[in-house]
C-alpha cells in the first residue's frame, strides 16, 4: 500500500539537489505499491538561535503521481538571486509559502523523509498526504504505512488538550501525540528526554498496524523508525574517504559511533534501496531503530514499560545482524520492455527455471526422480499425518492455491480446504492442532494473511509459508516454508509470481506424496513435465500478437465471462481477475459446472465468453458446455490443446486459442499466460496505466 522512504547522509557532503533526487528516486521505486499522493520533508538552511544551531523541516505534499510532486517542487523555484532560490513549500491545506533555498547548498549531515500515500482515511489531497505534522513549525513529522485503529480516541484526547487537526487522516494523531509527550516531559522538568523515549511513549498509545519514520526539529539530523505489522527495512552504506566506494565492515561496528562517513536508508521494501546498497537489516515488529551521529541503535519496545518515577523509560538495546540482498538493480528496471507487466509476463520461462533450480532431482540414483524442498524437509512427516491441509490466501495467491488443490489431494490423500484469509478471520473458522495451514502471499506482508497466520498459530496448527520475499513477515513467523524465487515483481497485477506459486505448490504435493509407492509413475510424469515447462511457456508466449489482435476486437466491450473447471477453474478466476484489475473491464470467472445455475441467463450473441477446454479429465464436459453455449448463439473464444480445434469448435463457429499440452496439474501455468497477455494488451489499447491500476496496490498491508 503506502510506501515510506528516508535518506540520511552522515559525514559526507551532499547538495540539497542530490538529496531531493535520492528521495524522489526512492519514491519512484515504491510507485508499484500503489498510491494517490506523495510528499517529502527536507531541512531548510541552518539558522542560529543564541548558541543553538537549528533548521526548520520543510514539507512538500502533492496529490497525484510522484512527477506532480517533483514538478511542484522544481517549478516552485520562482526566482534566482545569486544562487538563492525561492521554493513553494506546502505547509497546510496545500497552501504555498515562499522560502529562500539554495539547491547547491551542501550538508555534511542531513535527514530527509518521503512517502507515497494510498488513501484509507480522507480523500487524496495535499492536506491528507504525508508527512503529517504536529502543527506550525513542523516540530514532529511522521510518514506512516498502515492504519491506526484507535485514532479517534487519541484525537478526542488531543483536541481536549488544545490540538487542532488539519487532515482527515488517522496518521495526524501520531506527530501531535509526539509533541504532546515531548512538551509534557519538558513541563515536568525532564530536559534530557531523548527522541527514542518520545517515540516509545507514543507507541504505547497506538493500536493497529504501522511502519513509521519520525523526524523532528528538536532532534536535528536524527531519524527514528519503528513498526508493528507493516514492512520496513534499513539499508547501510559505509563509504571510504573518497565518499564513493562502499567499504566492508563488521556488524558490531555499524552499531557504534565510529565517525566514518556513511549513508543510511529506510524503506518499505528493498526495491528502493538495492541501487545504493545490498547490506540491509529487516526491522522486526516492536523494534525502534534510532539513527543518530552515524550510529544505529535498536531498542525493543515493551508495552508494559511506561514512565518510571515520572520519567520516560529507556529500554535496553539489542544486537542485530545485517543481511545481504540477493537481487540486482537490473531486476527492478524495465529493460527493453514498455511496461513491467509486459516484462514480467515474458520473464516466466526464466522465473520458473529459477523457482525449480536445485529442487528437482532426476537421475543418478535408484530413486531417480524426486523433489527436494529444504525448507520443509524436517516437517514432512508432520504434514503427512495432518488431519487436513488448509490453503489460506487472498486474490491471486488464493487462485494459485486453488489450482494446486486437486494434485495435493490426489498425491497425499489428505483433505484440502480453501480459505480466503479475510473470510476465515470474519468467521473465526475452526483451525485445529492437527491441521497444516499453508499461507500463500507474494509479498509475505499481506495484512489479512498475516492476521490469519496469527490466528492459526494461536490454535496450534503447523504453519507453512509460501512467499516471494525473503525475510518477509510470513517467512519469519511460519514454522517452515518455501520461497518461490520468482524474482522481483513490480507490476501490480501478479503474473510470474502466480505461475511460480503454482509450481512450488505442485512440488509441495510431490514432496508430501513421496512416501506413496502407488503414485510413483504419476509423480515421475509430473517431474518430467516440470523440467520441460519453461520450454512450453516460451512456446505459448508466441501467442502475443494473436492475443493483441483479440484485444482489438474486445476493446469496446463492457464485460467478459471466463468458464473453467477442474484444474482450470482457478485459471478462469485468475484470467478474469487480470482483466478486471488492469483493463478495468467487468469480468467474471465461473465454474463451468455451475453454468446452468444462473450464468446461462447472461448468454447472447454480444457477450464475449472464454471457455478453457484443454485436454484433461474434464475435457468431455467442457465440450458439452461449448455446445450448449453455441446453441444459445454465444460469442465464444475457446482455449484448447494443440490439434483440438476441430473437436471444440466445429465449422469455425468460434475463435480458437491453441496452447501446448502438458501434465494436467501443470496446465494452469500454460493456460493463464494467454489471458495475462490479453489483459495486458486490452489495458494498453484502452489507454490505462497497466503497471499501476486505478485504486489498487501491490502489497496490501492494511485490512
Amino acid at each position: 500500500m503506502c510506501g515510506i522512504f528516508a535518506y540520511l547522509n552522515y559525514c559526507v557532503n551532499r547538495e540539497r539537489r542530490y538529496i531531493l533526487e535520492v528521495l524522489f528516486n526512492g519514491l519512484r521505486r515504491l510507485e508499484y505499491r500503489g498510491y494517490d499522493s506523495a510528499g517529502i520533508s527536507i531541512d531548510s538552511s541552518v539558522s542560529r538561535d543564541g548558541d543553538i544551531l537549528f533548521s526548520t523541516p520543510l514539507v512538500f505534499r502533492q496529490e497525484g503521481n510522484i512527477e506532480s510532486l517533483v514538478k511542484s517542487v522544481y517549478e516552485g523555484l520562482l526566482q534566482e538571486e545569486g544562487g538563492s532560490w525561492t521554493i513553494g513549500c506546502f505547509l497546510k491545506h496545500g497552501e504555498v509559502a515562499e522560502t529562500d533555498l539554495n539547491l547547491e547548498e551542501s550538508f555534511s549531515i542531513h535527514a530527509g523523509i518521503a512517502h507515497t500515500r494510498w488513501a484509507t482515511h480522507g480523500e487524496p489531497s495535499p492536506r491528507n498526504s504525508h508527512p503529517q505534522t504536529s502543527g506550525l513549525g513542523n516540530e514532529f513529522l511522521v510518514v506512516h504505512n498502515g492504519v491506526i485503529t484507535n485514532y479517534e480516541v487519541l484525537k478526542e484526547t488531543l483536541v481536549r488538550h488544545g490540538f487542532t487537526f488539519e487532515s482527515e487522516t488517522d496518521t495526524e494523531v501520531i506527530p501531535k501525540l509526539a509533541k504532546f509527550v515531548f512538551d509534557k516531559a519538558n513541563e515536568e522538568g525532564d530536559q534530557t528526554v531523548t527522541f527514542s523515549q518520545v517515540v516509545l511513549e507514543v507507541m504505547r498509545h497506538l493500536e493497529g498496524a504501522y511502519a513509521l519514520i519520525f523526524k523532528s526539529r528538536h532532534y536535528p539530523n536524527e531519524l527514528i523508525a519503528c513498526k508493528r505489522g507493516s514492512p520496513l527495512l534499513l539499508g547501510v552504506k559505509e563509504l571510504t574517504e573518497d565518499f564513493s566506494v562502499e567499504a566492508s565492515f563488521h556488524d558490531a561496528k555499524f552499531l557504534s559511533k565510529d565517525g566514518k562517513p556513511k549513508e543510511l536508508f529506510l524503506s518499505s521494501d528493498a526495491n528502493a534501496v538495492v541501487e545504493y546498497t545490498k547490506q540491509v537489516l529487516v526491522i522486526e515488529d516492536g523494534e525502534v531503530v534510532h539513527l543518530k551521529d552515524g550510529c544505529v541503535s535498536i531498542l525493543k519496545f515493551d508495552n508494559s514499560k511506561g514512565k518510571h518515577d515520572g520519567a520516560l523509560s529507556i529500554p535496553s538495546s539489542v544486537q542485530r545482524a545485517l543481511s545481504i540482498l540477493e537481487m540486482e538493480v537490473e531486476q527492478i528496471n524495465k529493460g527493453s520492455y514498455e511496461h513491467y507487466m509486459q516484462k514480467e509476463i515474458h520473464e516466466q520461462p526464466e522465473s520458473l527455471t529459477t523457482t525449480m533450480r536445485g529442487r528437482l532431482i532426476r537421475g543418478g540414483s535408484s530413486k531417480s526422480k524426486t523433489v527436494l524442498l529444504g525448507g520443509l524437509k524436517a516437517h514432512l512427516k508432520t504434514i503427512r499425518r495432518s488431519r487436513r491441509v488448509v490453503f489460506i490466501g487472498c486474490g491471486t495467491s488464493y487462485n494459485a492455491a486453488l489450482a494446486t488443490r486437486p494434485i495435493l489431494e490426489e498425491l497425499s490423500g489428505i483433505p484440502v480446504t480453501m480459505e480466503v484469509a479475510s473470510d476465515l478471520l470474519d468467521r473465526q473458522g475452526p483451525i485445529y492442532r492437527e491441521d497444516t495451514a499453508v499461507f500463500v502471499s507474494q509479498s509475505g506482508e499481506t495484512a489479512d494473511t498475516l492476521l490469519a497466520l496469527e490466528y492459526a498459530l494461536e490454535n496450534g496448527a503447523l504453519c507453512v509459508g509460501i512467499t516471494n520475499t525473503v525475510g518477509s513477515a510470513i517467512a519469519r513467523n511460519t514454522h517452515c516454508g518455501v520461497h518461490i524465487n520468482a524474482g522481483c515483481e513490480i507490476g501490480v497485477a501478479s503474473t510470474k509470481a502466480y505461475t511460480s506459486q503454482i509450481v512450488v505448490m505442485a512440488m509441495l504435493a510431490l514432496a508430501i506424496g513421496d512416501d506413496t509407492s502407488s503414485s510413483v509413475g504419476r509423480r515421475e510424469s509430473i517431474i518430467d513435465g516440470l523440467f520441460d515447462l519453461p520450454n512450453k511457456v516460451r512456446e505459448v508466449l508466441r501467442l502475443d500478437q494473436e492475443m493483441k489482435d483479440l484485444a482489438k476486437l474486445l476493446i469496446a466491450e463492457q464485460s467478459l465471462l471466463v468458464f473453467g473447471r477442474g484444474y482450470n477453474y482457478a485459471t478462469a478466476l485468475e484470467g478474469a481477475l487480470k482483466v478486471k484489475e488492469v483493463a478495468l473491464m467487468h469480468s467474471e470467472g465461473i465454474l463451468a459446472g455451475e453454468m446452468k445455475h444462473g450464468p446461462l441467463a447472461l448468454v447472447d450473441e454480444n457477450l464475449p465468453i472464454v471457455v478453457i477446454a484443454t485436454r484433461d479429465a474434464c475435457f468431455s464436459k467442457q465440450q458439452s458446455v461449448i455446445q450448449q453455449l453455441h446453441a444459445r448463439k454465444g460469442r465464444l473464444i475457446v482455449m484448447c490443446s494443440k490439434g483440438d480445434s476441430a473437436a471444440v469448435c466445429s465449422g469455425g463457429s468460434c475463435r480458437v486459442i491453441e496452447v501446448p499440452q502438458v501434465e494436467d496439474c501443470l496446465q494452469p501455468v500454460i493456460n493463464v499466460i494467454p489471458l495475462q497477455l490479453l489483459a495486458y494488451h486490452l489495458t494498453v489499447l484502452r489507454g490505462y496505466n497497466v503497471d499501476q491500476p486505478r485504486n489498487l496496490a501491490k502489497s496490501v498491508t492494511t485490512q
